[in-house]
């Protein structure tokens, strides 16, 4: 795990608590109700021992390299070029690509498990309930540190200066920022206090307080979370939602993507879904203030 599961900010540690109980801990099969003759924690090894073996079955950067696909500051790709490279070595199934301004940053491949998560066959299948955030043409690979996005092996991160100067998208959330939306990699207005999508005027300015690599947002209008579906601002929300972040993406229930019923255009504001029967899908970055 050392080597190929660390955290790209704050502790390995801290990072593995989080995906344990973000993610193991909501796997049927480690229940300790499953297993013969349990010891305490067994399944807590089992779970990481799975994720590392299962990535190390999954060569990324050697796939999209044989494919000529390789990092770089100029040169762009299709989403088409992309998904072919990889579904080849994949009986033809596509992966989910996510995308920060028009920058591969993550991959994410399904599987249909037979058996259980330990012992179990794990066979390769679409993407569910995933649309991909890239564009179908002009898609960065950057390599690392290139200082906008990252390959797909590492984060490349931007530093926070004590200048009162907006720092780029993909900052840690942390502080007072604000809250913008890309549609097809491109930045496309922004979330106001009350939680909706809005491309004119100013932005609102969001406080972020991350916690165990869980990170709550509120705005003037009071504490923001997930209410039926919509992202919503405001005195009547009680409890904020944890929400998690990559690679300085909101992310909520495993996914970076949120959805609206079309982009706002004049005055008109767009609620913001966590579901996908919606027409629109976009992405929520962080820049903080």
């Amino acid at each position: 795990m050392q080597t190929y599961w660390v955290s790209d900010s704050g502790t390995s540690e801290s990072f593995w608590e989080h995906e344990w109980g973000k993610h193991g801990t909501c796997i049927s099969t480690l229940d300790p109700s499953c297993y013969t003759d349990y010891q305490p924690t067994e399944e807590v090894p089992q779970f990481f021992n799975r994720t590392v073996n299962l990535f190390q079955s999954l060569p990324s950067y050697q796939w999209l390299s044989e494919a000529g696909i390789t990092p770089s500051s100029s040169a762009t790709y299709t989403s088409s070029q992309i998904q072919d490279a990889l579904s080849k070595n994949r009986d033809g199934h596509q992966v989910y690509l996510g995308c920060q301004s028009g920058a591969l940053t993550e991959i994410w491949y399904f599987f249909n498990v037979q058996g259980s998560v330990q012992t179990g066959t794990f066979q390769p299948s679409d993407l569910v309930g995933s649309k991909s955030t890239c564009p179908s043409t002009g898609i960065k690979y950057l390599p690392k540190n290139s200082g906008s996005g990252s390959s797909s092996t590492t984060t490349a991160r931007t530093s926070t200066t004590a200048n009162p100067t907006p720092t780029s998208t993909g900052a840690p959330f942390s502080g007072r920022g604000t809250l913008n939306v890309y549609t097809s990699g491109t930045k496309t207005g922004c979330i106001i206090s009350g939680g909706t999508w809005y491309v004119s005027g100013t932005c609102a300015t969001f406080t972020a307080n991350t916690s165990g690599g869980d990170v709550t947002l509120k705005s003037s209008k009071g504490n923001c979370a997930i209410v039926n579906g919509a992202l919503t601002c405001g005195a009547s929300v009680s409890g904020a939602t944890a929400f998690s972040t990559e690679d300085g993406t909101l992310s909520y229930d495993g996914q970076t993507t949120f959805y609206a019923d079309g982009v706002p255009s004049g005055s008109k504001q767009s609620t913001v879904y966590s579901d996908d029967g919606h027409s629109t899908s976009l992405t929520i970055e962080w820049q903080s203030t």
